[in-house]
């Protein structure tokens, strides 16, 4: 059961690059250790930490992200998440303040405390600064009054002496200093052209560096005061209920008799960007969800109705995937006669015919390969025709993350259209398949699983 008084926290920093990740999933860990139910939450759309935040919990990590959900479900979604818990830690993204693109607070940290009603720990970078801390610190608690920054956690801190000098600053900046952290080599990750590397390509050495994590905050920060803060959060504001996939108001009953579809899920090493939300709404739209390796299944789990892949890296794995060419022909066999596919980024990438020279699964008459820009950034995007996935005019927002191009970039009939940065059009639409660059929270518009899965019932 959950209240809308769950204790909570959220660690933010003045910028990327700070030690939230590494501070906000030490904590998650040190909480747990304690034998605290510890729910994980990250502000924004990023796939990666929420791994590292479940081996830290033993809990699912969630997204919270005012831009792809809306700022009215955040609080629905924190709740639905902290179920059962006795606190929660969400991390934020990038700097407090920075929101979506010339939509000031929208989906950053600050915008999210607010939503939640949740005191904010600053996690700083202290390495190159020493009295300076203070006015910075200063800066950020004075910019935004309805933000309540109740604590700061110093991170790569010289030696005691240098300790010293910053806590002897920060007395007059009225934050009391909750922890303060040495530098540390062992709870770095490796990351590559996407950020870190995830937990399921690495996951014994992801184990290790969670467990480090934790030791380090618990050596440095004071947890009993920073549960205390936690503890000080009251009832999230607006009176929010949890959200649940199987609500009435946006789910029909059915009558029982009809048939349960079973529908695929990419996984794996290579596919491992999936919001939880995804597979909720559609195991309570009426199906049957099942998990496959792309990478060592050799064929789809029987009876495979309909097809879900998401994001992740295929680039990095795509000489195992061209490899798999049995699976290969299972999903080209799949798609071609129809069956509805859902396929994100990744997903794209894998249905077309190659992949930087290696065959794919041939769905979609195009190709893709590796390029040197990176392509970052919120969509808001419209279904331009009907697909298993959306009807025409389906409005939905986007998140768009990669360093690959797609040639032809759309098909005859494209996905979304797309308003910024420029007006155009991408991504696929043929037979029952839906594929696009654009990965999208389904919480923000449930009719999409819906919709999918009945097509699964009746293709």
């Amino acid at each position: 059961m959950v209240t809308s008084s769950v204790p909570r926290l959220v660690v933010a920093a003045p910028s990327s690059g700070s030690g939230k990740t590494t501070v906000a999933t030490g904590l998650m860990a040190a909480f747990a250790a304690r034998g605290l139910a510890v729910s994980p939450h990250k502000a924004g759309p990023d796939y990666i930490d929420p791994g590292y935040h479940t081996l830290a919990t033993g809990r699912v990590g969630r997204n919270l992200d005012a831009y792809l959900c809306g700022p009215e479900l955040i609080a629905p979604l924190f709740l639905h998440g902290a179920r059962g818990c006795d606190l929660a830690v969400v991390e934020g993204v990038m700097g407090l303040y920075d929101g979506a693109a010339g939509e000031g607070e929208l989906a950053s940290t600050a915008h999210v405390a607010k939503l939640l009603g949740a005191p904010v720990v600053l996690v700083v970078d202290a390495s190159s600064q020493s009295r300076s801390v203070a006015a910075l610190v200063h800066g950020f608690a004075s910019w935004d009054p309805q933000v309540r920054v109740g604590g700061v956690i110093l991170n790569k801190v010289g030696s005691d002496r240098h300790e010293e000098l910053l806590r002897e600053a920060l007395d007059s900046a009225g934050v009391p200093v909750l922890g303060a952290l040495r530098r540390a080599r062992q709870v770095d990750t490796p990351s590559r052209h996407l950020g870190l590397v995830p937990v399921a390509e690495r996951r014994a050495d992801a184990v290790d560096s969670v467990e480090a994590m934790a030791a380090l905050v618990s050596r440095g920060c004071d947890l009993a005061a920073l549960e205390a803060l936690a503890r000080t959060a009251g009832a999230v504001p607006g009176g929010s209920a949890p959200w649940t996939p199987a609500s009435p108001a946006h789910h029909p009953d059915r009558p029982a008799e009809r048939r349960t579809p079973r529908v695929a899920v990419a996984g794996g090493p290579a596919f491992t960007f999936s919001y939880a939300e995804h597979t909720e709404l559609l195991t309570a739209a009426g199906a049957e969800v099942v998990t496959f390796d792309p990478l060592r299944d050799e064929q789809l789990p029987e009876g495979t109705a309909g097809l879900v892949i998401g994001g992740g890296f295929p680039e990095v794995y795509a000489g195992e995937l061209s490899a798999n060419e049995p699976l290969r022909k299972a999903i080209a066999q799949l798609a071609l006669g129809g069956a509805p596919v859902a396929a994100e980024c990744a997903g794209l990438l894998y249905l077309c015919r190659e992949l930087d020279g290696q065959p794919m699964c041939g769905v979609l008459d195009a190709t893709a390969r590796m390029a040197e820009r990176l392509t970052l950034g919120y969509r808001d995007a419209v279904a331009v025709g009907d697909s298993a996935l959306a009807a025409a005019g389906t409005r939905m927002r986007g998140h768009e993350f990669h360093r690959t191009v797609v040639e032809p970039g759309a098909g005859a009939v494209p996905a979304w259209g797309v308003r910024a940065p420029v007006r155009r059009v991408e991504g696929f639409v043929q037979q029952g398949v839906h594929a696009s660059y654009l990965h999208t929270h389904w919480a923000s518009e449930p009719g999409v699983a819906r919709r999918f899965v009945e097509r699964c019932r009746t293709s």
